[in-house]
Parts: structure tokens; sequence; C-alpha cells
């Protein structure tokens, strides 16, 4: 299916692995430009060569912290001194701290507020002139499941992500017709997290293997897996483009039918 992206120009956040790299490798094989950033140089460069080669568009990646509106300013500087303007906005972000309530401290629940909700604030405030002017302006923000059903465990993920999707309702309308706006709620994915997850579940003695550890995880999924982080990239992609033309406002679960709401 062509999704008309050839030539657009997205720039996709915490994008250097897991679902953000998904998301830019898709839109990259749908033949636009994409820019990517992360703050380890040498996972970054990493990305950027990997995806340079998939589509007919160019990758730049760019060093950046997401909990820094200076260093996400000049992300959307670089971006179109490169390209001339941004078409979509794709958010992502690495994950928070996992705990309890109680276990959770006050410094804690700031740090994981800059994470997950201002850095998608301050990256559409910067964004949002170059996609009011684009004849296809996007924006679409990756969360969580745990938007819409809290995940043992993850109480910061839980609360805080929620924010997002307030943002996300608000910008579908206060943003349209020039720039859509949606969220997409992934689920288990294979990403570096749940490997490091899984590998730790093996080390405590959980589980014998690692396949057998990752199989735990699809174990309330309908589909019997969990995801690849480039299936979920492909919705994002989808989501960004003409296809979706009238798709507005929307949160879409792509958890393999996990969630029951």
């Amino acid at each position: 299916m062509d999704l008309g992206l050839a030539d657009d120009v997205a720039l996709v956040t915490a994008s250097s692995a897991g679902l953000g790299y998904g998301s830019a490798e898709a839109l990259a094989d749908a033949d636009a430009n994409v820019v990517i950033c992360g703050r380890d140089a040498e996972k970054l460069a990493t990305a950027e060569t990997a995806l340079e080669g998939v589509g007919t568009g160019r990758v730049v990646g760019v060093e950046a912290d997401i909990t820094d509106p200076d260093s996400i300013e000049n992300l959307v500087e670089v971006a179109v001194d490169e390209f001339g303007g941004i078409d979509h906005l794709v958010t992502s972000a690495g994950g928070v701290p996992p705990g309890t309530f109680d276990d959770t401290t006050e410094k804690q629940w700031y740090g994981a507020y800059d994470m997950l909700v201002m850095s998608v604030v301050w990256t559409v405030r910067e964004a949002a002139p170059y996609l009011k002017e684009s004849d296809a302006g996007t924006v679409t923000c990756i969360t969580s499941t745990s938007v819409e059903e809290a995940i043992d465990g993850l109480v910061l993920s839980n609360a805080v992500r929620r924010g997002v999707i307030g943002l996300v309702k608000t910008l579908a309308r206060e943003y349209a017709p020039e720039v859509r706006a949606n969220a997409v709620l992934p689920g288990a994915h294979e990403t570096a997290r749940i490997e490091e997850l899984v590998e730790d579940s093996v080390d405590r003695g959980e589980y014998d293997s690692y396949d057998e550890g990752l199989r735990s995880w699809a174990d309330d999924i309908p589909l019997g897996r969990v995801g690849d982080p480039r299936e979920l990239g492909d919705v994002v992609a989808f989501l960004a483009s003409r296809r979706a033309s009238f798709v507005n406002g929307v949160a879409l679960p792509v958890d393999g039918g996990r969630l029951r709401s």
C-alpha cells in the first residue's frame, strides 16, 4: 500500500532504539525523510546507518535530550534546516522507573512528568508552526496501554501518561483541520526494556531460558505473542499517512488484543 509519504519530513523522538526506532523504520520504508534522535551518540549513529538504506528518503540523526527544552529546540531547528519544514511529528520516550505508590519518590514523579508529558509539550510547541504550514501535518504520540488499564507496579506510567492522551484529544480539536493528532497505545513489544526485564527474571531463576520468559509476557495476549517494534511502527506510519486522513483524536491500542476495555 502506497502511504503517500514519499518526500515528507518526519521527526521521531527517542528513536535510536525501541518503539521510536520501529516507527522511524516504517516511515523511512514509506520513503519519507526521517529525523531521529537519542542521547547516546554511538547508538544514534548505529540507528542512522541502519535506516539509511531502508527507503529513498534521507535519514538524519541528532543528539538530543527530550527532557531538556533547549535540546528539543535545537532538534527541531536541525530538522527544519535540513529539510525546510516538518510534516509529521512522532513522540516517543524511554521508560520511567517501575514501582508502587509508596515506593516512588517526589523526585521520580517530577522526572516522569518531564520525560513523558513535558517532552511532548515542548516538542509539539516547537514543531507546531511547521506542522501547520504542511499540507498534511500530523502528530502521533506513543504512550502505553497503561492509560486505559493500570499495570501493577508501574504507578508512574499509569498516572502520568494519561496527560498525553488529554493533550492529544485537545490538539485534535484545536489544531484541526490543518493538523491531525492521534495516539497509539502499545502493549508488550520486544524492546530492549522487555529484553532486560526477561533476562533479569531468568537470572532470578523464575524461568529457565529467555524464550520461556518472553513467552510469559504473552500469557494474556490473544494473539499468543508479544509484538515487534516494527509492527507498532507500521501503525504509526499509517496514522501519519493520507490513508488515515479522517482519523483524528484516537487513542489506538496496539497490543494483540490484551486490553479488555
